[in-house]
């Protein structure tokens, strides 16, 4: 059985006045069905872009899908109808945001807000919507749901909010959920509830989700594969156990090193990742990390290194994977 989404060769530009910015460059990856697969990388990356880019959510101008698929269960989303897009969105694929509470309505009750999907997707009458969105409320561990459906967003906590955009997410019983950033917001208590949440709903329903994040700490407990993304392309790919432990690209191995570890000894010294990331309309045809790399040949400066699988499913974007970064473990 193939891929429930497949992404390839994605193409998605922002044309302005200081010249066209390639925010998402040629990405390609698949998610299969139950299965949870990370996006990690710095803001700016792409990694957000590529997720808009599947719901069809680009502002349009100054962004545009300018080439590559995006196949979900064989239909190409990238360039079907606007209605069809619509009928997609919510019922199938489901999106919770950054920050809740400029995603919910603010003059529209928690419960309006659960309903309105099933009704419009699911055919369900206003009672029975009701009754599902308590139901869910209560999945997602709000106390006294009957109460929380006639409250409004300011009515909850930070913690609360996110659990009702989870709720939402689930409420038209989607194949796919992306989730973007989805705790960058919380407190860190709250962030470990939300996360193990999110990863008990998902396996208990066979929901397979797209979790974006720049938390290292997250690929290693929650994703099954990962995709790390640099200046709008895939720079490695792999199980989530093997680019945690054996990254085999630089920016990877940078990013592991720049962050407190729990299985490292406390005196271990973190190294920030030198440097900015590269202006997205100047790129030349080299590898885009090249500046900040400190494993750089002169090739690096000759063309982007093509993805080349390190063993099994994993790849790296990188001339001297197999050489310098080859016995590296973490």
């Amino acid at each position: 059985m193939g891929a429930l989404l497949e992404i390839d060769n994605l193409q998605t530009h922002f044309f302005t006045s200081g010249g066209t910015v390639k925010a998402v460059d040629g990405v390609s990856y698949d998610v299969n069905a139950g299965e949870t697969v990370a996006v990690v990388g710095e803001s700016g990356s792409g990694k957000s872009v590529t997720a808009l880019s599947i719901l069809r959510l680009i502002p349009k101008p100054p962004g545009e899908i300018v080439g590559g698929e995006i196949r979900f269960q064989g239909k190409n989303l990238a360039f079907c109808s606007e209605d069809e897009i619509r009928e997609i969105r919510g019922r199938d694929i489901s999106m919770i945001f950054q920050e809740p509470m400029t995603s919910l309505n603010p003059v529209l009750s928690i419960g309006m807000q659960l309903t309105e999907p099933m009704i419009a997707h699911m055919g369900m009458s206003e009672a029975e919507a009701r009754e599902r969105a308590v139901k869910l409320l209560e999945m997602v561990g709000i106390n006294e749901p009957r109460r929380r459906v006639d409250q409004y967003p300011h009515h909850l906590s930070g913690g609360m909010r996110q659990r009702v955009m989870i709720a939402m997410s689930l409420a038209c019983e989607p194949k796919l959920i992306i989730a973007d950033e989805p705790t960058t917001a919380l407190d860190v208590t709250i962030q470990a509830q939300i996360l193990e949440l999110m990863k008990n709903l998902t396996r208990d329903l066979g929901v397979a989700m797209i979790i974006i994040t720049h938390n290292l700490g997250v690929v290693a407990r929650y994703a099954d594969r990962v995709n790390v993304m640099y200046a709008g392309r895939i720079v490695e790919t792999g199980v989530a156990s093997d680019i945690y432990h054996r990254p085999r690209h630089p920016y990877t191995l940078a990013l592991l090193k720049s962050v407190p570890r729990m299985d490292r000894p406390r005196q271990a010294k973190l190294d920030p990742v030198d440097g900015q990331p590269p202006d997205l309309t100047r790129l030349d045809g080299g590898c885009s990390f090249r500046p900040r790399c400190k494993f750089a040949i002169d090739k690096c400066a000759e063309s982007f290194p093509p993805l080349e699988e390190m063993g099994g499913q994993h790849y790296s974007a990188c001339f001297r994977s197999k050489e310098s970064l080859a016995e590296i473990e973490l």
